[in-house]
């Protein structure tokens, strides 16, 4: 399949266009310009409200069981939704203002035209995902991907962990079958033997391998990380200061949940693997056992390195147009999640 036929087959032929033509939503770039170098505001104004991603619920109760004091703004909605396509989709709906993401659906965006800008950045050093094998398979290491059926989302975060493990086991991408698929797909895939493999998150993987490690299924590791743990935003929202000013306020909260949360393994296991995702405590502690630490770096110049060769990756296989990733950077917010937390999570 042609690398261009992924952006229709995830996101359909209109979005596909709209990519393709190269024609940015939003403001004019004067406006943008403008945007992107007044400082922000020191207080939100009244009456400001956003519309912020929390896929399954996991801002709020984060929020919650933190004790966290009351944002200074009104959360209008809070949207359950994490993947990158869907993201993107929401943000041209102006249904969402604020969502939480890995490296990649900044770059989609992009090459889709829609201008979006990060304002926070997280940076993971353990992998959070792992290669499941479909019932019945021999694959054992990332060589014997050669010839077999992946599982690819070009549009997040799995997608570039797969792309930079062919990439260090010395496979190129002709020497695979990349199947488009959404990760919420990916079990659905796996288990019927649509594909192969499927890259899944760690917090995924114990319940499949409960239901079909005993008819052949495994898990591969690897030592490959997807870095950022990223908040973006559109440009729409970020040129407006009082929208602006809130996105700045709900960072510190957005940092300091992910912090409580690590400090807390055995009420977060409680409340949120066990009591929402009807994981047992074992799996749960499975899970928790391989999180990561939140680091908040007070300076994203590793962050805008990884984006680049993030983006340069996807460019070489065709997926992408080549391009300057630090336009993809907001710097005015580039210091609040390092300030909102002790300095062992900063780097």
């Amino acid at each position: 399949m042609h690398r261009r036929v992924f952006l229709t087959s995830l996101l359909g032929a209109s979005a596909a266009a709209v990519g393709l033509s190269g024609c940015a939503d939003g403001d004019s770039a004067a406006r943008i310009q403008g945007a992107a170098t007044e400082p922000l505001a020191d207080e939100v104004p009244a009456g400001t409200s956003l519309k912020i991603a929390s896929y399954q619920g996991t801002q709020q109760l984060q929020f919650r069981l933190a004790k966290l004091p009351k944002l200074p703004f009104t959360v209008s909605t809070w949207v359950n939704i994490g993947a990158g396509p869907d993201v993107i989709n929401a943000f041209r709906a102006k249904s969402l203002d604020l969502a939480n993401n890995a490296g990649i659906p900044p770059i989609q965006a992009h090459f889709q035209g829609f201008d979006a800008k990060i304002v926070a950045i997280g940076v993971t050093r353990k992998p959070n995902y792992l290669f499941a094998t479909k019932p019945g398979s021999d694959i054992r290491t990332v060589g014997d991907f050669k010839g077999k059926k992946l599982a690819f989302s070009q549009g997040q975060a799995q997608g570039v962990v797969l792309l930079r493990a062919l990439k260090k086991a010395g496979l190129k991408y002709d020497d695979v079958s990349l199947v488009p698929l959404t990760s919420n797909q990916f079990l659905t895939a796996l288990q019927s033997g649509q594909v192969d493999v499927a890259p899944l998150a760690n917090s995924q993987a114990p319940a499949y391998l409960e239901k079909y490690r005993s008819k052949g299924a495994h898990t591969i590791t690897t030592d490959v990380v997807d870095l950022l743990n990223l908040l973006w935003a559109p440009q729409s929202v970020l040129s407006d200061p009082a929208k602006a000013a809130a996105v700045a306020a709900y960072i510190p909260a957005w940092a300091k949940g992910q912090v409580w949360a690590y400090e807390h393994p055995d009420a977060w296991n409680e409340e949120f693997y066990v009591k929402t995702q009807n994981l047992t405590p074992d799996q749960a502690r499975s899970i928790t056992a391989l999180a990561n630490k939140p680091l908040f770096p007070p300076s994203w110049d590793e962050a805008v390195k990884w984006e680049q060769e993030t983006a340069d990756l996807l460019a070489e296989g065709g997926f992408v147009k080549k391009f300057d990733v630090s336009s993809l950077f907001d710097h005015r917010f580039e210091s609040i999640a390092a300030k909102a937390v002790p300095e062992e999570y900063r780097r």
